[in-house]
């Protein structure tokens, strides 16, 4: 089958097209001929390598982490799919490779797909929705009345987590550009902070939740906008040692994420709010609750720009530099 590949961390000419034998399917597991796949700041990230210590993978690895497509065979032991569905997914962390034909998917991680959403607007969705669950339902368990920031709000997890967050009723601060003011607007931010002409921090207090997707100084910044008892969740920030538990990783290794993200921790302490690490996780049943939410038009998909999938490298080009103007890059197969 076609693919795009890595064949060694850190070069970033190194994703080629090549061909890999079809996936086994296991018992548990439905085989989906993909229709399209998102193209994520993750996929960039394992390409250098910045996850290998994590998630040490078999090199060459087949880029690309969620999908839509049509199921063309299932497993054994399958009982909720059944050949000819349309479904959606992320594939588990250690299953990745939706930049390709094929793909074999636990049934745990798959969903069907959005009635009301093309293939390509639903392979946008998978992760950055799952992770925008995750951070605000599972983590921070956002209740009608609450305060809610979202950091680049018009990105691929801001656009989707404005919606989720205004759908649980919280008012959302985010920052944008004064380019994407109205975007974001639109999917529900109360407050638009032009992060090119006001430092936040100044301007909002008094949050609950602070969802971070950049990192670095904004990060460290966040902690003053929250009143004492909130939360900020980050998937840019250094991981610490909860995170390196739910891996499993060995006592070096919960070690040395704990040292990585003590700084921040114990400004967050200092301030009497806590701080948190997501990697979001694979979760069919999750995106079965969001279809109804999608369906019915409460979540929708922000999609810059479709490529064909003989493009794919051209596509984590285009995310790399900054190119898109708002949501998420998607790679048609067909």
């Amino acid at each position: 089958m076609k693919t795009f590949m890595v064949e060694r961390y850190g070069d970033k000419a190194g994703v080629r097209a090549g061909e890999m034998p079809a996936p086994r399917v296991g018992a548990d597991d439905v085989l989906v001929r993909i229709h399209a796949a998102g193209v994520n700041p993750l996929d960039l990230r394992l390409r250098d390598g910045d996850f290998k210590a994590i998630l040490p993978y078999r090199l060459p690895l087949i880029l690309g982490n969620d999908l839509a497509g049509v199921v063309v065979q299932v497993g054994s032991a399958v009982t909720r799919f059944a050949v000819g569905d349309e479904v959606y997914a992320r594939p588990g962390k250690d299953r990745i490779g939706t930049f390709a034909e094929l793909i074999a998917v636990h049934q745990d991680d798959v969903a069907i797909k959005p009635a009301a959403l093309t293939m390509e607007e639903a392979a946008s969705l998978p992760l950055v929705a799952l992770t925008a669950w995750q951070a605000l339902v599972e983590r921070a368990h956002v209740q009608p009345g609450q305060k809610v920031l979202i950091h680049a709000g018009s990105g691929g997890v801001g656009t989707i987590a404005i919606q989720l967050a205004k759908h649980l009723g919280a008012h959302v601060a985010t920052t944008a550009s004064t380019a994407k003011a109205d975007l974001v607007k639109g999917l529900g931010a109360d407050v638009v902070v032009d992060y090119k002409q006001q430092a936040f921090e100044t301007v909002l207090d008094g949050y609950d939740v602070v969802l971070d997707t950049l990192g670095g100084e904004t990060l460290e910044k966040s902690l003053q906008v929250l009143k004492p008892g909130g939360k900020v969740i980050s998937i840019a920030g250094p991981p610490d040692a909860a995170f390196a538990r739910e891996l499993g990783a060995n006592a070096i290794l919960r070690l040395t994420m704990s040292v990585l993200s003590f700084k921040i921790r114990r400004r967050a302490k200092r301030r009497n709010v806590t701080y948190s690490f997501l990697f979001m996780k694979a979760s069919g049943a999750q995106l079965r609750e969001l279809t109804p939410l999608i369906d019915a038009g409460k979540i929708r998909p922000v999609v810059d720009r479709v490529f064909p999938f003989a493009e794919t490298r051209e596509a984590m080009q285009y995310v790399e530099k900054g190119r898109a103007k708002a949501g998420k890059v998607v790679v048609a197969m067909t």
